[in-house]
């Protein structure tokens, strides 16, 4: 039987992924529900409280938690009390590795809105895991930067307002053909289920949208 990829996923909430594979993974965590201080990898596509939020940072590290974030970032981070070399700062459009994780940055902005400019480097992550490609969009617009991505799984926010709505996402999507498609950045700051429902409704065949928000 074919291995699930998204086995060892789970949308926590908003836009807060946790994978636990090899290594044990966030992504802007947020609105985390306990102290786990489980985290190998810490991923921040960018500097809103809603993605960076110190208050859920800290239920998830330890002290050996590596935290990979834009460059703009660092000073915050730093004043955090993270040991530097747990820091990795990232440029877009740039590939990195941690011990045997290896990740590249896709640039993440808005083109018509004010709230994620391109010049800030925000970025979203694409993670090879087990030979998965995963995705993590991050705040964005479709771009002429991610419409050539290659991955796996794709995580794309759906909620409008600040980023995509479900229907740039869903043709993003279907421009980069992952085989697995997981809507998020909808149900508390802005969007809706419905928004996830109509994005996996608008999907070409061959593209699986699974909604992994339990609400």
């Amino acid at each position: 039987m074919q291995h699930d990829m998204l086995e060892d996923v789970k949308v926590l909430c908003h836009s807060s992924i946790k994978i636990d594979m090899e290594r044990t993974i966030y992504f802007d965590p947020y609105k985390v529900d306990k102290y786990y201080n489980d985290a190998d990898i810490i991923f921040i596509t960018h500097d809103h409280y809603d993605h960076y939020s110190e208050e859920d940072i800290k239920k998830v590290r330890k002290s050996d938690t590596f935290i990979v974030i834009p460059e703009d970032m660092f000073t915050k981070v730093l004043k955090l009390g993270m040991d530097e070399k747990y820091i990795v700062r990232v440029q877009p459009n740039k590939e990195y590795s941690i011990g045997n994780i290896k990740f590249q940055t896709i640039p993440a902005y808005n083109i018509t809105k004010q709230f994620h400019p391109k010049e800030n480097g925000w970025v979203g992550y694409i993670l090879q895991l087990d030979g998965i490609k995963y995705y993590i969009a991050g705040d964005t617009d479709m771009t002429e930067d991610n419409e050539n991505v290659n991955c796996d799984v794709a995580f794309v926010p759906v909620g409008g307002t600040f980023t995509m709505d479900y229907r740039e996402a869903a043709k993003l999507v279907n421009k980069i053909k992952p085989k697995i498609a997981v809507p998020i950045h909808y149900g508390l700051i802005v969007g809706t289920k419905q928004d996830a429902e109509h994005f996996v409704n608008l999907l070409d065949k061959g593209i699986e949208g699974r909604i992994l928000i339990k609400s």
